[in-house]
């Protein structure tokens, strides 16, 4: 995923990789573009203007980014669900298989706005849980440096990191997923080569890195580095003006605040992708493009197609000339295998 970009001389694009596809986002209107197994592409266009844009008291920093976050989680979750409905449906047709008429009507109406909102809500608790909680709850008991605001988060951020990595890697090694990070790197490479102003596509968008700054997995990355630095200030004040500090005083303080964080981090990543060549903000910006060797693969010239007709479709220019029946469904099925 990138957030959309912050160079106001270019049309901001962002995007997303799904299953045998790719989602890109303009101020406009976002376009999913996903491979059939008959080598079609499906193109799925909504119009679509941000809370921020329609709202502009809503555009204000760190504010800004926690609403954007919501809002590409929401969509991006959408437009994921749309993928796999588009998945089904070439494995029921390939299976020779008829859909009962309540099949049909609940795939056609997919993901409603509502069930997006308590999927997110679950994913996120459990993300908490997983990525936050849990390592304060192991710094807290099995290392004596509780009262040491610095020691304890610089402690519990690196635990985080170690879970992520880790979590990361063992989910790089599932057959779909790997597949879905080579979309993911389609996606880079043709918003690199859209931001480079190059004619889009497959032989100038192929040469471009599949690493980008502006990464939902640099995001992340940079989550963990700023709330490092926010939760030791945070605690140094509490334990300055409260005396003591416990577990159960940093889940009632940290928790809610990660919005909070994940504001602050929106923020750094506008202004990294705007120097990256600061020799500071190659430091700060280093962990997130490591992480994206596993998370962005090298795609092939398909998948270029895909994030191609996706990035075309959401600036509104034509791109049905773009979409070609080269593959045969045997084949389609025996790349993905």
């Amino acid at each position: 995923m990138i957030l959309n970009n912050t160079d106001e001389k270019i049309m901001p694009i962002g995007g997303q990789a799904v299953i045998e596809g790719v989602m890109m986002r303009s101020p406009e209107r976002i376009a999913t573009a996903v491979r059939r197994m008959n080598g079609s592409v499906e193109v799925k266009i909504q119009e679509y203007t941000s809370f921020t844009q329609r709202y502009k008291w809503l555009n204000i920093p760190i504010l800004r980014g926690a609403i954007t976050l919501i809002e590409v989680m929401i969509l991006g979750i959408k437009h994921l669900n749309y993928s796999a409905d588009v998945a089904m449906k070439d494995a029921e047709e390939n299976d020779q298989k008829k859909s009962t008429k309540k099949n049909k009507k609940e795939s056609a109406k997919g993901m409603s706005t509502l069930t997006a909102i308590v999927t997110i809500t679950i994913a996120m608790l459990v993300g908490l849980a997983l990525f936050f909680a849990l390592p304060l709850f192991i710094t807290t008991y099995l290392f004596n440096i509780e009262k040491n605001a610095i020691a304890f988060n610089l402690v519990t951020g690196l635990i985080r990191i170690v879970f992520f990595v880790g979590y990361i890697y063992l989910i790089s090694l599932l057959k779909d997923v790997k597949r879905l990070f080579r979309y993911h790197g389609a996606e880079h490479k043709t918003i690199y080569a859209f931001e480079s102003g190059e004619n889009l596509s497959v032989e100038s968008t192929r040469p471009f890195t599949t690493l980008h700054p502006r990464c939902g997995t640099s995001f992340l990355v940079m989550v963990m580095l700023v709330s490092l630095i926010f939760f030791s200030i945070l605690d140094s004040v509490i334990i300055l003006w409260h005396g003591d500090i416990n577990l159960i005083i940093r889940l009632i303080t940290h928790l809610p605040l990660v919005i909070l964080v994940g504001g602050l981090s929106y923020e750094a990543i506008k202004a990294s992708a705007k120097n990256t060549s600061h020799p500071l903000v190659k430091i700060l910006i280093a962990p997130g493009l490591a992480l994206q060797r596993i998370t962005t693969q090298e795609p092939d010239e398909s998948m270029l197609e895909v994030a191609i007709i996706a990035l075309k479709a959401a600036r509104g220019e034509e791109y049905s000339h773009l979409i070609k029946k080269e593959v045969s469904a045997d084949s389609f099925i025996e790349t993905i295998s």
